[in-house]
């Protein structure tokens, strides 16, 4: 991924906006993609990952820490499981 100006963003904490549909991401949102790398980054004592709504912008995209990598995903769409599993809320 190419590399933008780091910057961490608010977090955004009204549902109503948390609940909006998000719209699919292109490679136009690649800056939205490193603002929530950027602000995980700023994070990491509290959070796993985190959806690009979280910080305004609704759109879908996702970051993630994957064993102390951070990941970004554009458009991630679960294409299979294996059954049901129990866990903890990550997120902010």
């Amino acid at each position: 991924m190419e590399r933008f100006l780091a910057m961490i963003r608010p977090i955004m904490r009204n549902e109503l906006v948390l609940q909006r549909a998000s719209a699919p991401a292109t490679e136009a949102d690649l800056p939205i993609a490193q603002d929530l790398l950027d602000t995980l980054e700023a994070h990491r004592h509290s959070c796993v990952g985190m959806a690009a709504n979280m910080i305004g912008e609704l759109k879908r995209i996702i970051v993630f820490d994957d064993g102390g990598s951070h990941v970004a995903m554009l458009n991630p769409e679960i294409i299979s499981c294996a059954g049901t599993y129990e866990a903890e809320e990550g997120c902010l």
